[in-house]
């Protein structure tokens, strides 16, 4: 990809915290509307490296840029105003209703009362929560919906980008994979460049248009998925990728000796 094609671009991008260097030289494009899974170990500079574009943490050396605009030029909360982000802890002011969380760079933004109610109820809409649910408080929810109203914030002033921090991590498997599948939906719906990081390879191989594997703070693998799936040069890359498989065809041999042994659907 070259950098004109690049609607987020990491160029060279390095980042310390003291004496001990935790993102080594990044070399990474994204395309407007793309959806990018980073995936890898715990201290792989995963979300070193997502928070490099919004500016929560310093870059060391290099420069990250969004449209062309190098982002170190941007104050960083107006580069954060323009940027949706979602983390497992979700963040939800406890105080304040599900529509007043929703509402709040909206109102930082100045928005009308009027465009802001109109806002909140569209993206209650969109995220699949009852419109009841604006006036309730963050521990009146599970945490599937307080997830959902946690994309609905990051989403409130119409960003063009959505940086996700192992947004449905601490979700149960059932509800995880419904959120990931409705968050799929609203990327493209909304056209949205979405930078995720997760731990599941799993999650990664069905959301993500392309997967890039970091290890010690280096990018060691950047495909799209079927191509991983294919097989890499690097075995830890092919054993990450192969987990999935694995854990298919354990099933599928479960399934199997039920067959053989007689056993349906109980």
């Amino acid at each position: 990809m070259s950098a004109a094609d690049a609607f987020i671009r990491l160029d060279r991008v390095s980042v310390a915290f003291g004496p001990v260097t935790v993102v080594h030289d990044i070399e990474l494009s994204v395309r407007r509307g793309e959806f990018i899974a980073l995936v890898g170990a715990s201290g792989s500079g995963k979300t070193t490296t997502l928070k490099a574009i919004n500016r929560l943490v310093d870059i060391s050396a290099g420069d990250v840029a969004v449209d062309g605009t190098s982002v170190a030029s941007i104050e960083p909360y107006r580069l954060r105003r323009r940027i949706g982000y979602v983390f497992q802890g979700i963040g939800l002011f406890p105080h304040l209703s599900v529509a007043e969380n929703i509402a709040i760079t909206p109102r930082l933004l100045k928005w009308s009362e009027a465009q802001i109610a109109a806002r909140v109820t569209e993206l209650l809409e969109l995220v699949d929560l009852p419109q009841t649910f604006a006036t309730r408080r963050p521990a009146q929810l599970s945490g599937g919906q307080r997830q959902r109203v946690g994309v609905a914030r990051a989403l409130a002033s119409r960003p063009a980008i959505m940086l996700m921090d192992e947004p449905f991590g601490a979700l149960d498997p059932l509800t995880r994979d419904q959120l990931g599948t409705q968050y799929r939906r609203l990327h493209e719906q909304m056209q949205l460049t979405t930078v995720m990081v997760t731990h599941d390879v799993l999650e990664a191989l069905l959301l993500a248009d392309r997967i890039v594997v970091m290890r010690d703070g280096r990018i060691v693998a950047n495909e799209a998925p079927h191509e991983l799936l294919i097989g890499h040069h690097d075995a830890g890359v092919r054993a990450l990728v192969d987990m999935p498989r694995r854990q298919a065809e354990r099933v599928q041999a479960l399934l199997q000796v039920r067959a053989v042994n007689g056993a349906g659907p109980q």
